[in-house]
């Protein structure tokens, strides 16, 4: 019997839960309730891209690296909330984070697994048996792991464009708020700081980095094309291959 296909994620939904809607909350919910509406706000922004992240893994069966990351990094942020950090400390963890991410990346290009051949090389994209098959007929498996090296390399590189990027709108951003006024009203203040360095992080280095992984990823087909001869509907997963 045939294996029941894997659930494909919605991007937008995925965008929604884990962007969109805790921006809302943290904006919105914390005004509208009484003195511990800031606390309360910050939790149930944090419960959406958890609760999706739950949701995720137990409807595809598959762990989602990229998701997991997300929820690690709103609560990272939302811990920090709670604990009334405020200004330096915020800016530390929006470069950390990535150029974590990013070092972790790098260093897996002189692994046995780089992380390209991992996110994209594998049997749910690609058609991983036939690439390999050419690339035994071609002799090309060692120019081919560089090339999958490299690809790894440049996007790490993106993580630390990243990184800058994040700890220059953060500075801006997480501004000292007053210590005189209450304190559900400073709390108030961080959330917002909160919501408006997620939406600014989305906009302004998010999207941008999407197309530049795009733009690595294409590098890596283009690099499997030249090394294998196959053409671009040959190489991604779109069902049974006839044999050549």
């Amino acid at each position: 019997m045939a294996s029941k296909p894997v659930k494909q994620e919605n991007p937008w939904v995925n965008i929604l839960f884990n962007i969109i809607i805790p921006v809302i909350i943290l904006n919105q919910l914390s005004r509208r309730l009484e003195e511990n509406g800031p606390a309360i706000a910050l939790v149930v922004a944090l419960a959406f891209p958890i609760g999706y992240g739950i949701y995720d893994y137990i409807t595809r069966k598959k762990k989602n690296w990229l998701s997991l990351l997300g929820i690690v990094n709103v609560s990272l942020s939302g811990g920090m909330g709670l604990l009334q950090l405020e200004g330096i400390w915020f800016a530390v963890k929006e470069a950390l984070f990535p150029l974590i991410i990013g070092v972790a990346v790098f260093a897996s290009a002189y692994t046995r697994l780089p992380f390209m051949r991992l996110l994209a090389m594998n049997d749910t994209i690609m058609d991983v048996d036939r690439i390999e098959e050419r690339l035994q007929q071609n002799q090309t498996e060692i120019a081919m792991d560089k090339h999958v090296r490299n690809a790894t390399r440049l996007l790490a590189s993106s993580f630390a464009i990243s990184s800058f990027l994040n700890f220059v709108i953060a500075i801006r951003v997480f501004t000292l708020i007053d210590p005189a006024i209450s304190e559900a009203e400073r709390q108030t203040i961080l959330n917002e700081q909160i919501a408006d360095m997620t939406w600014m992080g989305f906009a302004f280095i998010a999207l941008p980095l999407m197309v530049f992984m795009i733009g690595v990823l294409w590098y890596l087909i283009s690099g499997i094309q030249r090394y294998t001869g196959l053409q671009f509907e040959d190489i991604i997963h779109a069902g049974e291959h006839s044999s050549d």
